[in-house]
């Protein structure tokens, strides 16, 4: 038996323990009276002869049940995920529960833009680190050519590939330096 198996087997034997483990703020709001019933994906498909009408559902759901947009994110993709509505499926969902299928279309809207706006952060964050590296390597040359002259091609190689941690390094060595090659060991 795999892993993978046995995992799926704690799932099912202990679910509220996996729940606790799993999603614990989520778990803490279950009351004891509340029955959990685990489906294995395999099951699921079994049981379960008209995915879209429990795909709607599942969406109506998460929508009266979750107010927080991040969280219904989160389990809208896990909804979808699971669901694994073919095309032709998908198209008779979005034609059947048209305002299900708006509800799933923002969030995914959503998450769209959340990437975005991160990539953008990422990217200038990323744009700012290369300026400063870029800045620094161009100090380090010019304070280089100032005291030794001309810088030897292989040296000037070594200083443009060099991260920002070994160019403060640099840079405080070409105060005691007497050759380049002691600043650049």
């Amino acid at each position: 038996m795999s892993h993978d198996q046995n995992f799926k087997n704690l799932i099912l034997d202990y679910p509220r323990q996996a729940l606790a483990f799993l999603a614990e703020a989520e778990a803490r709001r279950i009351t004891p009276e509340v029955r959990i019933t685990p489906i294995r994906q395999e099951q699921l498909q079994e049981r379960l002869a008209e995915r879209i009408d429990v795909y709607a559902a599942a969406v109506r759901g998460l929508a009266s049940l979750e107010p927080d947009p991040e969280r219904q994110l989160k389990y809208a993709d896990f909804i979808d995920i699971y669901s694994v509505l073919d095309d032709n499926e998908r198209q008779r969902y979005e034609s059947e529960y048209p305002a299900e299928a708006r509800a799933v279309s923002t969030y995914f809207q959503m998450a769209r833009q959340e990437g975005r706006q991160e990539g953008r952060q990422e990217g200038r964050q990323e744009g700012r680190e290369e300026g400063r590296q870029e800045g620094e390597v161009l100090v380090l040359l010019r304070l280089l050519q100032l005291k030794f002259g001309a810088i030897p091609d292989e040296a000037r190689r070594r200083i443009e590939q060099a991260d920002a941690d070994t160019l403060l390094v640099w840079s405080e060595r070409i105060l005691t330096a007497d050759r380049i090659d002691d600043v650049i060991l």
